[in-house]
């Protein structure tokens, strides 16, 4: 399938993915709610994973979200064997480098494993309802899907990253203050997501509902709907 426009959202929701990843590092706190960095930027990653299975169908979404965790595989790679390579002498960031990029090394891991699984439920969840509802109903469909697939995401996440590492109340505290904070961003933006996929429709003149898909998590092959 030629597209207009999934190349260049294919790309923002990689740099989504990963810049969400690096920022994870730094654990906020902004009044009562204590979250990762990454918090304030990947709950987009979830409302392309809508838009995408949306607009283009649950296969392609599929496809879409492999080549994100690909794309941050590579960059664990990279991270991993510059940190094995001898500092020169004039460079005194090695533990800084070690402290913040290698560590992400972990974060990176935890992402992968819980967004592979989260947002295939959140997808899975949202093609069901699409099929079921003959397309009506959006904002139900998104919310609906985004606050299953958010549950085993986020719980996922911050156990694999943070597990070990702090407190099992701080690690309480950030389970929920994510899970409130991405589903209130995605309750916040559902009028734009409404926008930005009836601009896609009508941009790439279609709009797919899963009659037929395969829902394992690793089919990635677009057939005709």
């Amino acid at each position: 399938m030629q597209s207009k426009s999934l190349p260049f959202l294919t790309a923002l929701f990689s740099a989504i993915l990963l810049i969400s990843n690096i920022a994870s590092v730094k654990i906020v706190q902004i009044g009562s709610f204590t979250f990762d960095g990454g918090t304030l930027l990947f709950p987009l990653s979830y409302i392309f994973s809508d838009i995408f299975t949306e607009v283009f169908g649950f296969r392609l979404a599929r496809r879409t979200i492999w080549i994100g965790i690909l794309v941050q595989l590579l960059a664990i790679l990279l991270f991993a064997i510059v940190g094995l390579l001898p500092a020169s002498e004039e460079w005194q960031h090695q533990q800084a480098y070690s402290t913040i990029l290698l560590t992400t090394t972990r974060i990176v891991l935890a992402s992968i494993i819980a967004f592979l699984f989260g947002s295939w439920s959140n997808d899975l969840l949202l093609s069901l309802m699409k099929r079921w509802s003959h397309g009506k109903y959006l904002w139900m469909r998104t919310i609906g899907s985004t606050i299953v697939g958010q549950v085993v995401d986020t719980t996922l996440f911050c156990v694999i990253a943070f597990g070990g590492t702090i407190s099992s109340s701080l690690l309480l505290n950030i389970v929920l203050s994510n899970y409130v904070f991405k589903v209130g961003v995605e309750i916040f933006i559902t009028p734009i997501t409404y926008i930005v996929c009836n601009y896609l429709k009508q941009l790439e003149g279609i709009d797919v509902i899963d009659y037929h898909s395969d829902y394992t998590p690793f089919s990635i092959k677009i057939q005709d709907h």
